[in-house]
């Protein structure tokens, strides 16, 4: 989404306070035990001793079942199946509802194939568009896009606090005015990791390409939260934002998995 005259991010501020000059915002059987001498088949001989000996100690240890790796909770096999392979961070942001605005964050990580997903942080109260979620975002409608996105960039308004991804510090990023409810948005960009809806990966979050074209909106970040609703991102504390910064990393191929519960669900 953009405000002319300059570039804007689909992000915390109501379009009509806040003039941007940003882009956007089994086991197994247990085995038979050995047959016991039957009446009329005589006297027990050596094998059929061990036999009896064999019954009363009770039938052999079943096998423990193999574990399968542990999954992400809440994700249903549709977006499981969006997640890369090779990505083995995930950045979870759940919301409430359909139409809600405010959802949860919890970051996991897989280092280990055989014990799967794992969560490493939160989970963190965040924020998401006024209106809710959506499968289908377009400028403008205060939506957050439902989806799986890889994150390859970050930047801000404030000095690199130790991030992993590119960093790209620019006074672009400053901020001010009001969010939907009267709060302050200053501060709101000094730290950003932009999601990959509509952008082209590799550059700075202040980038205006959108492959999709402008009516599909953009500059969709992670970024600080105001105590309100975005247009479209997704916003944690300042402090968490720190955090994510030095934690996503990019040879861990890191992704954000973000919609309302039902959805993420499916």
């Amino acid at each position: 989404m953009s405000v002319p005259p300059r570039p804007s991010v689909l992000l915390a501020a109501p379009l009509l306070v806040l003039a941007l000059l940003l882009p956007g915002c089994s086991s197994g059987p247990a085995p038979a035990k050995a047959p016991v001498g039957a009446p009329g088949q005589g006297a027990a001989g050596p094998e059929s001793d061990a036999a009896v000996r064999r019954a009363s100690s009770g039938p052999a240890a079943s096998p423990s079942p193999t574990r399968s790796p542990a999954a992400i909770p809440g994700l249903g096999p549709e977006t499981l199946a969006a997640i890369p392979a090779e990505t083995r961070q995930a950045f979870v942001v759940t919301g409430e509802e359909a139409d809600a605005n405010q959802s949860s964050a919890v970051l996991y990580s897989r280092e280990d194939p055989a014990k799967g997903w794992q969560p490493v942080a939160g989970p963190w109260n965040a924020h998401n568009g006024m209106e809710g979620w959506t499968d289908h975002h377009v400028a403008g409608d205060l939506r957050s896009p439902t989806g799986v996105y890889p994150l390859t960039d970050a930047g801000g308004r404030l000095p690199d606090p130790g991030a992993l991804l590119p960093y790209d510090e620019h006074p672009r990023f400053a901020v001010d005015g009001e969010g939907f409810f009267g709060e302050p948005l200053e501060g709101s960009f000094d730290y950003v990791v932009a999601i990959n809806y509509n952008r082209t990966e590799g550059v700075s979050p202040l980038d205006r390409t959108r492959p999709l074209g402008l009516e599909r909106g953009g500059g969709i970040w992670i970024h600080v939260d105001h105590g309100g609703p975005t247009q479209g991102c997704v916003s944690i504390p300042e402090d968490r934002m720190r955090e994510l910064l030095r934690t996503l990393d990019p040879a861990m191929k890191p992704v954000i998995v973000m919609g309302d519960a039902e959805s993420l669900g499916r």
